[in-house]
């Protein structure tokens, strides 16, 4: 199943999308994706009802949950060739060389604030940084609270999954040592097109492809995840309680700006367009 927020004549509704029909149709009574969340099960797993479908080209697609009610769980260099890259860069503050690969996982947070939907323009802030560079993520939603859960039961927490852009000012996250001013700048965090209920996607198998201007950059598998998602719900719940909406963001592949010689960051104009398996395609415009 695939659930996604909308805006169609002036009104924001939940809906479900039908792909092969390129259709989505209204949910009654839900407003709120959060809302959905919790009550998938009495509402009969989201049916439809008699709701008129849409045509997805007739729609606004929003982000999935535009105001998060903590941060966005982020991890950071959980791709092997990922965490090379970066080491070698010169943007990571202390990167220790033959230590590239962390034996526990980097977690920081991206505020609220950082949300923006598809298609929706991404501000560079060329008067406090001049090295945007993009990150294609899988991203999971938890659906069922949860503390010190255990590996073998995090797939019972979690209600599916998105696509998210973790955008990064690469010299604000070298030069304050530190990765939350990097990260948390307005409309740095774009997320959609919609969320795919985890019985529908094997997690553990996912293509994750990201293109600037249409330029293939970054071209992944989820398997090659150094910590993969039961292990990182497990560590992120140990002693926090995980709730229902909270999103954790997987970390990013190689092929990021900062890998290229000379750095290729973005620019006012360009495309970032990020596709990740049974998940869609998530495109933003940065000036």
């Amino acid at each position: 199943m695939k659930l996604a927020r909308y805006a169609l004549n002036g009104a924001i509704r939940i809906g479900r999308i039908d792909q092969a029909e390129a259709t989505i149709v209204p949910i009654a009574g839900v407003s709120d994706m959060v809302d959905a969340i919790e009550r998938i099960d009495d509402i009969g797993g989201v049916a439809a009802g008699d709701a008129p479908a849409h045509s997805l080209a007739d729609v606004r697609l929003l982000a999935p949950i535009p105001a998060p009610l903590r941060n966005i769980f982020c991890v950071g260099k959980n791709y092997r060739e990922h965490a090379r890259e970066f080491s070698n860069s010169g943007y990571e503050a202390g990167a220790v060389k033959g230590a590239e690969i962390d034996s526990h996982p980097a977690v920081f947070t991206k505020p609220a604030s950082t949300v923006v939907g598809p298609n929706d323009v991404v501000q560079l802030h060329a008067h406090i940084t001049s090295s945007v560079d993009y990150e294609a993520e899988l991203a999971l939603i938890i659906g069922k609270q949860g503390r010190d859960i255990k590996p073998e039961h995090a797939y019972d927490h979690i209600f599916g999954y998105t696509i998210v852009n973790d955008v990064t000012a690469r010299d604000r996250q070298r030069n304050h040592k530190q990765w939350f001013l990097g990260k948390a700048l307005d409309t740095f965090c774009p997320m959609g097109p919609w969320i795919a209920t985890r019985e529908d996607v094997d997690s553990e198998n996912l293509d994750v492809k990201c293109w600037v201007n249409g330029e293939l950059r970054q071209n992944a598998n989820t398997r090659d995840l150094i910590f993969d998602i039961p292990t990182l719900v497990a560590i992120i719940s140990a002693g926090l309680t995980l709730k229902p909406g909270d999103i954790i963001a997987t970390g990013t592949p190689a092929g990021v700006g900062l890998g290229f010689n000379p750095p290729k960051f973005l620019r006012a104009g360009d495309t970032v367009s990020i596709s990740i398996s049974h998940l869609g395609t998530l495109t933003n415009t940065f000036q």
